[in-house]
């Protein structure tokens, strides 16, 4: 029986007893029982510490064992060599111990290392995407501010557990009109898919071609917070006993929640090709095009702007408590937009990337269409003191202010903000009563930085 723990170790000392236990077999035992015991023998003597592997095939009729690919040493090896012979004898000779220097010339020569010194990493040479850094090591650091961004990050830590539902319960069941129900509900249903988008846009076609470690830590904090989010808007729906089913479902049948949804699709699945070459010049700009449009638009402009018909019902002492959930998530939002922007930004600096001013025009007219759409069929029927209109215009507001730190041109000039109280609501200074609230500010209230 092998020992789990190191493969190539009996689970119990080898006893004179099991010396030659092939030999010892009895008269009706089976190649594969022959063979099991050799490899025994042969363990029990350290034999294959000291020579390469090989493959024992047994007298005939014997069947070779089935090739399961492992290799005790983790490395693609040439098929073994198959040696015909009777049982084998364990050695009498004793087994030199193997020492530290022997054990790494035969990882060298097993590995196919060829002796070359590894040098230094030099920050220097780290690069956003396509660079000759070492991806494992994080300092010294290239792009220190990723690295404040993972920490700031860490300081808005909560979970949705931590704020009281309670009020929202009765708000939903007795309080809201049909119309602020119907505005309530679609707005979840589009951001418990679009989330998920977002996960996999920064888990699957973002993170893997940084080359920057200090990037990818953030990054992986990134998928970890869309996974939070998705996590709250479960927790709505599930404590105010909605149906799953049919929420989770109105982005398939709900034609202008699709239309959004669709159009980051798009763009998720161009990047995601299995033959993406960042070095190749219309991969990299179709990649910076995709990331800027899900930076800009889909978390800095859709999302930022996404929220607004809730807070909207907040302002009126209305489904506090999901308000304070996307208060949170709103922060997340919007560190993420401004990590992002400041990457396409590095990426062009270090990049030859020659943007096409009509492809950037058509992605601000897609995304405003489509916004447009969502806006007329959530607030078909106006809610005090929110309207379509109001969302519309206040998306191209955003949408400029995105521009603007993108170093484009704004695409809406002359867009008025509906809503000047949005920007405060990612600041979150408010009182808490500390008997009827968990604390879930903790130092960080008012030391971040948001947009």
């Amino acid at each position: 029986m092998l020992n789990w723990d190191n493969p190539l170790t009996p689970s119990k000392p080898a006893s004179k007893a099991n010396t030659g236990a092939a030999e010892q077999a009895a008269p009706g035992s089976t190649p594969s029982e022959k063979l099991a015991d050799a490899f025994s023998s042969y363990a029990s003597s350290n034999a294959l510490m000291d020579q390469p592997a090989r493959a024992v095939e047994a007298t005939a009729p014997a069947v070779a064992p089935a090739n399961t690919g492992i290799s005790f040493d983790d490395t693609p090896a040439a098929p073994a060599e198959v040696v015909r012979e009777e049982a084998p004898v364990a050695p009498t000779a004793a087994v030199k111990p193997v020492t530290g220097d022997a054990m790494a010339g035969m990882f060298t020569e097993q590995m196919g290392v060829t002796g070359k010194v590894m040098t230094a990493v030099n920050s220097n040479d780290k690069r956003v995407i396509n660079g000759q850094g070492d991806v494992n090591q994080l300092a010294p650091f290239k792009y220190p501010w990723a690295w404040e961004y993972f920490l700031n990050a860490n300081k808005n830590h909560w979970t949705p557990l931590d704020i009281n539902m309670a009020q929202d319960v009765h708000d939903y069941n007795h309080t809201l009109t049909d119309s602020e129900k119907h505005v309530y509900e679609n707005v979840l249903a589009y951001l418990t898919t679009s989330d998920i988008l977002a996960m996999r846009n920064i888990g699957l076609a973002v993170m893997e071609k940084m080359t920057a470690p200090e990037l990818q830590i953030y990054q992986a904090r990134q998928v970890y917070e869309e996974a939070l989010h998705t996590w709250t808007y479960q927790h709505c729906i599930e404590t105010l006993g909605l149906d799953q089913a049919e929420i989770y479902n109105r982005y398939r049948v709900v034609p202008e929640i699709n239309q959004k949804i669709q159009v980051a699709n798009r763009r998720l699945e161009d990047v995601m090709r299995s033959d993406m070459d960042l070095t190749n010049q219309d991969d990299l700009n179709s990649f910076v095009m995709s990331y800027m449009f899900f930076s800009g638009i889909f978390e800095g402009s859709w999302f930022y702007n996404g929220f607004t018909p809730i807070f909207s019902l907040q302002r009126r002492g209305l489904m506090k408590g999901t308000s304070e959930q996307l208060q949170y998530i709103m922060r997340d939002e919007v560190m993420h937009a401004s990590f992002g922007i400041r990457v396409v930004k590095q990426i062009l600096l270090e990049n030859e990337v020659r943007l096409d001013p009509k492809a950037i025009r058509q992605m601000w007219d897609e995304s405003e269409a489509a916004e447009a759409g969502y806006a007329r069929y959530i607030l078909r029927d106006p809610i005090l003191g929110y309207n379509a209109d109001d969302h519309i215009e206040q998306f191209r507001f955003i949408a400029n202010r995105r521009a603007r730190q993108l170093g484009l041109e704004e695409p809406f000039p002359g867009a008025q903000s509906r809503t000047p109280w949005l920007d405060e609501q990612a600041n979150m200074k408010k009182e808490k009563n500390f008997f009827e609230t968990r604390v879930t500010e903790y130092q960080t209230g008012g030391a971040l930085k948001w947009d």
